[in-house]
């Protein structure tokens, strides 16, 4: 597998969606249909991935989660674990805790051979949750599931993952999206063309999700130090199917404008790996 390149400083105006804050977390979706009110039981609960590896459920609301299995995944792909109706999943991704602890610098592409955890949970939230990854607002969820990749995270870097609601049931509250529907009729597992989407550096998480979304990608989010925004997207990968290269990486880097994947191109994508959405932490 080729090395990922080293990526120069991003030389972007700071977005308007940044300053206006989670009010700018609205559409993420396809197709749509209205929603439900979120209930007034206040909620809260974080999930943190520490130094060793250990998974902590802390806040509030930790009495709405419960367990749902670890797996070991290969190749970048992404175990299927249930989810039960009217239920939020929340799957980590992270290295043994005996591995975690031994690793030191940060991985840009750790190699997909390597065997990494997913860790399950399943969360009863009540109505929307505001998901916020190492304190930025990243998505709304609801009925929904939401992966965090922490295998690129230094041995004592922590990750946090931050569940919140209630959102919408009073005034004055940000109100969540409507729910996506339009994405029912493709078929899971299934390799299929698409056409890759432009993603600007700096970008606020709401746009890039919206058309990741659209093109009914399963998406997971990885934070990392850099960058010039923080909260806002770096870069994304999307898998490539029985392509040399693992990933379309977008913006290109200085090494795939002329040789790799570009905005506008259509390729043939492996949907039993998860898009990853870079953010800068």
């Amino acid at each position: 597998m080729r090395s990922h390149p080293r990526r120069r400083p991003i030389r972007t105006r700071h977005p308007a969606a940044l300053v206006a804050g989670a009010a700018a977390l609205l559409a993420t979706g396809c197709h749509t249909t209205s929603t439900a009110e979120a209930t007034d039981t206040p909620f809260s609960v974080r999930f943190t991935l520490g130094a060793r590896g250990d998974v902590q459920v802390g806040g509030p609301g930790r009495t709405a989660v419960r367990a749902a299995g670890d797996r070991a995944v290969t190749g970048g792909r992404a175990y299927p674990f249930d989810r039960p109706a009217g239920q939020v999943l929340v799957v980590l991704r992270h290295w043994r805790q005996e591995e975690r602890a031994a690793r030191g610098a940060v991985r840009r592409m750790p190699p997909p051979e390597e065997a990494a955890i997913e860790s399950a949970y399943l969360v009863d939230t009540g109505g929307w949750a505001l998901a916020e990854l190492d304190g930025h607002p990243v998505r709304w969820l609801r009925r929904d599931t939401i992966r965090v990749d922490a295998t690129r995270a230094g041995a004592g870097q922590r990750v946090s993952l931050t569940l919140s609601g209630p959102h919408g049931g009073r005034p004055g509250q940000v109100t969540p999206p409507l729910e996506a529907r339009g994405c029912a009729a493709v078929e899971p597992g299934v390799n299929r063309p698409l056409v890759l989407p432009e993603v600007e550096p700096g970008a606020a998480v709401t746009d890039v999700l919206t058309r990741l979304r659209e093109r009914c990608l399963d998406v997971q989010y990885v934070s990392m130090p850099g960058g010039v925004y923080r909260g806002t997207v770096w870069w994304v990968e999307i898998p490539v199917a029985g392509h040399a290269a693992p990933v379309a990486t977008l913006p290109p880097t200085d090494g795939d404008r002329t040789e790799g994947p570009r905005p506008g191109d259509t390729i043939l994508t492996d949907p039993s790996r998860p898009t990853t959405v870079v953010l800068v932490r």
